[in-house]
């Protein structure tokens, strides 16, 4: 679980809470959702961020790979915020950076 500091447009900030699998779920609906912006038809024209797939791995391996997704998923973040706007603010990124009732109750794993 990766937690998330938003900080919305009128600086109110919210921490939140999310599995890479949301994060992989959210990747295939902005996919699905813009195509040409996500390089489906001329891979040159892909702006959408790049997302490294799931990993299938022991349990025991959980946490160092959780350790090197930190980068790449900050990174994710802050590219999927400059795209623009059609994108940036759709529904779909909205609801995945807005809080969940899940929020209030944090994991603890």
């Amino acid at each position: 679980v990766y937690i998330i500091n938003v900080t919305w447009s009128d600086l109110t900030s919210q921490i939140i809470y999310r599995r890479y699998s949301k994060f992989f779920d959210l990747q295939m609906q902005l996919l699905d959702k813009f195509p040409i912006e996500g390089g489906q038809k001329d891979p040159k024209q892909r702006i959408i961020p790049f997302l490294p797939g799931k990993i299938l791995f022991r349990r025991s391996h959980v946490r160092d790979v959780a350790v090197k997704r930190l980068k790449p998923i900050d990174e994710y973040c802050r590219a999927l915020v400059r795209l623009p706007p059609h994108i940036s603010q759709c529904d779909e990124v909205f609801r995945f950076f807005e809080p969940r009732p899940e929020d209030l109750n944090p994991p603890k794993e």
